[in-house]
């Protein structure tokens, strides 16, 4: 994928850090969370967030680290879609430390349709679809 779908800029602050003198692995899900909401508020129209009838919603989430990252610095998260069926979407994200200049960790994420007003899962809403397939053509 040439262009990521969203990414996210996040400026590494001192209190980030923990006893291990690196950022804290929370730290690193909080911030792919900041970069898949840009993507969910794209897929949802911006501001419609709980007023719509089918949201996305985080069903599964791992990471892996790879490098760790210290005060000062900036990581780019990036977030995309790898793939669609037809109740989920699987998503990858990418942490690189610009001052490393190296990818420092990868999270695989599973996002799931819901119905908000029946408060259970739903189809994957054919308007998300056109808008990924816009973006990745038919590498998804």
């Amino acid at each position: 994928m040439d262009k990521p779908k969203v990414q996210l800029d996040v400026q590494v602050h001192w209190g980030d850090m923990d006893a291990m003198q690196h950022v804290n692995n929370i730290v690193y899900l909080k911030w792919v969370e900041s970069t898949r909401l840009l993507l969910m508020e794209e897929l949802m129209e911006k501001g419609t967030a709980g007023k719509v009838e089918i949201s996305p919603i985080l069903a599964w989430s791992d990471i892996k680290y790879i490098a760790p990252v210290t005060y000062p610095d900036t990581v780019r998260v990036t977030f995309d879609i790898v793939k669609i069926e037809e109740d989920r979407l699987h998503g990858q994200a990418h942490l690189y430390s610009n001052k490393l200049d190296r990818l420092v960790a990868i999270s695989n994420n599973t996002l799931k349709a819901y119905n908000m007003k029946l408060l259970k899962k739903a189809p994957i809403p054919q308007r998300w679809v056109e808008l990924l397939r816009e973006h990745y053509g038919d590498s998804i």
